[in-house]
């Protein structure tokens, strides 16, 4: 045959043949994983350690955290404040100017009209609800004046917030306005107040309602009719209906 010819005549030269048969595919190797990011699972490890704190540990946590750049010129981050075992928690979007200065939310005017409100529906601000901020320190802008909290500033508060949701373990969660209701329930679709009021929403098992905030009610009088509505939708959504 003259193909063993040919490889006769190359053995007899010193030289192999220059093909090899394989019975098999070579299998190719599985590439190696991608190690995580140092920030990544360091952020984890931060998330885990708040979501295993005790009232007393959050508190000093909130009050000295550092996790983003609202730090830098915040007079002093704000907790919360009200009933431990609150009945309702209410949130609202961030701390203004006057409560990062006195460091207290919601206090003057728009703190009795909220007292107002939940007294109309047979509830009492410091005894059955605990009030807090979606994000715990002041945002403030390049102009000096307050400004929206951006998205990685809500991340980095969030945990604070789901780890009071469990301590507290309320029946219903009552947004105030449409910067912390959005940012907690629809933070990608950003609908208005109109289309997020009049209906229970849910943040994980967590019953929620969303109303005006008292600040933007001394601004808009006519609108009190509305949140007196929403109160009542919030007082038959934490009854579980």
């Amino acid at each position: 045959m003259p193909g063993l010819e040919k490889l006769q005549k190359l053995q007899a030269m010193g030289l192999g043949p220059v093909w090899q048969r394989r019975d098999r595919p070579v299998a190719e190797a599985e590439p190696e994983p991608e190690p995580e990011p140092e920030h990544v699972s360091a952020q984890a490890n931060v998330q885990a350690d708040i979501a295993s704190m005790d009232w007393d540990q959050l508190h000093l946590a909130i009050t000295a955290c550092r996790r983003c750049r609202l730090c830098e010129h915040r007079t002093q981050a704000l907790p919360g404040s009200g009933d431990r075992h609150a009945a309702w928690l209410l949130l609202s979007a961030a701390p203004d100017r006057d409560e990062d200065q006195q460091g207290q939310a919601l206090a003057g005017t728009a703190g009795s009209l909220l007292g107002n409100m939940l007294t109309a529906v047979e509830l009492e601000r410091d005894s059955q609800t605990f009030l807090t901020h979606l994000v715990k320190c002041r945002p403030l802008g390049a102009d000096g004046h307050d400004r929206p909290a951006a998205a990685d500033e809500i991340a980095a508060c969030l945990p604070y917030l789901q780890r009071q949701i469990a301590l507290i373990q309320p029946e219903l969660l009552l947004a105030l306005g449409q910067t912390a209701a959005t940012a907690l329930l629809a933070p990608q679709e950003n609908p208005s107040l109109a289309e997020l009021r009049g209906r229970v929403h849910r943040y994980g098992s967590l019953p929620v309602v969303v109303t005006h905030h008292p600040q933007d009610l001394l601004r808009s009088p006519l609108d009190k009719a509305a949140s007196w509505r929403d109160l009542c939708v919030a007082k038959n959504g934490g009854d579980g209906h």
